[in-house]
């Protein structure tokens, strides 16, 4: 299991990127740095996530796959409030890379892969 950590990119509104904005979760990652979705299965309880927003407070979820085939961070039953992150399962996780997550106001963000840790 790895905990990784995302810092949101460049945007119009943060030209310089924002270390203050992001995403931290555990998923299982392949050797090639692909999210491994057998392991996913066998522990998705241990995929948590937690948002935090400058300003707001922290939102603490789950990875989810939904029932339309898509990955997404969710914070409360019902797809309200989900968040899909776009292609998941291609990305392959490296500090430096880059995910796009569409977020609770429906705008979709990029978000650098600040760190990658290994937990228990």
């Amino acid at each position: 299991m790895k905990l990784i950590r995302l810092e949101l990119a460049r945007t119009d509104e943060f030209p310089e990127g924002s270390h203050a904005h992001g995403y931290e979760f555990t998923a299982p990652l392949n050797r090639q740095g692909r999210l491994d979705v057998d392991a996913w299965r066998k522990a998705r309880k241990r995929c948590t996530v937690r948002r935090f927003w400058q300003g707001e407070d922290d939102e603490f979820g789950f990875l989810i796959h939904t029932a339309s085939g898509e990955w997404a961070f969710s914070y409360g039953p019902g797809e309200a409030d989900d968040e899909p992150i776009r292609r998941l399962e291609d990305h392959i996780f490296t500090a430096g890379a880059y995910v796009s997550i569409t977020e609770h106001d429906g705008k979709t963000r990029p978000f650098k892969v600040a760190s990658i840790v290994t937990v228990k």
